[in-house]
C-alpha cells in the first residue's frame, strides 16, 4: 500500500527542511491551511517512515577554541534535500518483518501512533511484544490530556 504524496504533504517536508525548527503554525500559514491538518499530516509522514527525525545542525564554528578540540565532529551529515513532486509514492514496509504492506493494510492505532502490518500474525506478535511500551504510552496520553 504505497501511499501517495499530495501537495500538502510535500509542502510540510519542504518546509521543515528548510528550517525544521517551524512549528505547525508557521506551516499552516505558508501552506493555507489548518494546523491541526498540517500536525495530523506530519504524524502520518512519521508513521509512514517518509520522516526518520528533525535534527539539529551544530555550527561548531561558533564554539570557543579551547573546546573545539574536545568536540568530535564528523563530516557524515548527508544532505537530505529531497526534491519531492506531487504524486509520488512512499512504500510502506510492515512494522514487524519490514516486509511490503499491501493495498490493504492491517492497521494498528494507538495514541498518536499508526503502526502498519502486512498481515495479522505480524499485528499480533507486534502488539504482544510491545505490550508494556504500548500501554506506557496511551497511560501517558491520557494524563497529558
Amino acid at each position: 500500500m504505497p501511499h501517495e504524496l499530495d501537495d500538502i504533504d510535500i509542502g510540510i517536508v519542504t518546509s521543515l527542511q528548510e528550517d525544521g525548527r517551524k512549528s505547525f503554525r508557521q506551516i499552516a500559514r505558508e501552506l493555507n491551511t489548518s494546523t491541526p491538518t498540517v500536525q495530523a499530516r506530519y504524524q502520518r509522514l512519521v508513521n509512514i517512515g517518509l520522516i526518520k527525525s528533525i535534527s539539529p545542525i551544530i555550527d561548531s564554528t561558533n564554539l570557543d577554541f579551547e573546546h573545539k578540540e574536545k568536540i568530535e565532529t564528523c563530516s557524515c551529515h548527508e544532505s537530505h534535500d529531497v526534491a519531492l513532486q506531487s504524486g509520488m509514492t512512499v512504500k510502506i514496509k510492515c512494522d514487524l518483518c519490514d516486509g511490503p504492506v499491501g493495498d490493504k493494510p492491517h492497521v494498528y492505532k494507538f495514541a498518536n501512533f499508526e503502526r502498519f502490518f502486512c498481515c495479522n500474525t505480524c499485528k499480533t506478535q507486534y502488539k504482544e511484544k510491545n505490550r508494556g511500551r504500548i500501554e506506557s504510552i496511551i497511560e501517558k496520553t491520557k494524563t497529558e490530556n
